[in-house]
């Protein structure tokens, strides 16, 4: 059973190229509004669901928080498997802050993971709310990741 996001019904969200700006539990600066730190947001969904949701070929998008439960399981399996060769949490932070200072791409760039999917950007405004709010969330996702890729002392965690 694939598992889809809780987000169906959030009201008064913006979207940018049918992504939803949805809240996150960040301290990181950037579009995204800040969620109450005691509630599940997207970044949790994803790290949660990514172990049953990388298993299916297909995934019945039931809304747009789906799609980006899609984009940040794609951006979970980059990272792990930028991690794989890292031994230690220093090595592991590393080889995340690398990723996150690639250039991200936004729908209608080359580089983007899936086209079609999301609607193209109609002002060079709505690309760069995008880019800055994907931004933003793959660091949020990559910060969360290494707490759970690693153990507390530093070693690999095999069981993810």
């Amino acid at each position: 059973m694939v598992y889809h996001s809780s987000f169906v019904g959030e009201e008064g969200i913006t979207k940018a190229c049918g992504f939803p700006l949805l809240p996150l539990k960040s301290h990181i600066k950037g579009p995204a509004p800040v969620s109450d730190q005691g509630k599940t947001d997207i970044v949790d969904e994803a790290i949660t669901f990514f172990r049953a949701n990388v298993f299916f070929r297909n995934f019945d998008v039931k809304s747009p928080a789906d799609k980006l439960l899609i984009y940040l399981t794609f951006y979970i399996n980059v990272a792990l498997k930028r991690l794989e060769g890292c031994r230690t949490l220093a090595e592991g932070t590393k080889a995340i802050i690398n990723l996150g200072l690639e250039n991200v791409p936004v729908p209608g760039e080359s580089g983007f993971p899936f086209p079609g999917l999301f609607v193209l950007p109609q002002s060079q405004k709505e690309a760069e709310l995008l880019r800055n709010y994907l931004k933003q969330i793959r660091e949020e996702t990559s910060g969360r990741l290494l707490s759970v890729a690693y153990r507390p002392n530093g070693t690999p965690n095999k069981c993810l």
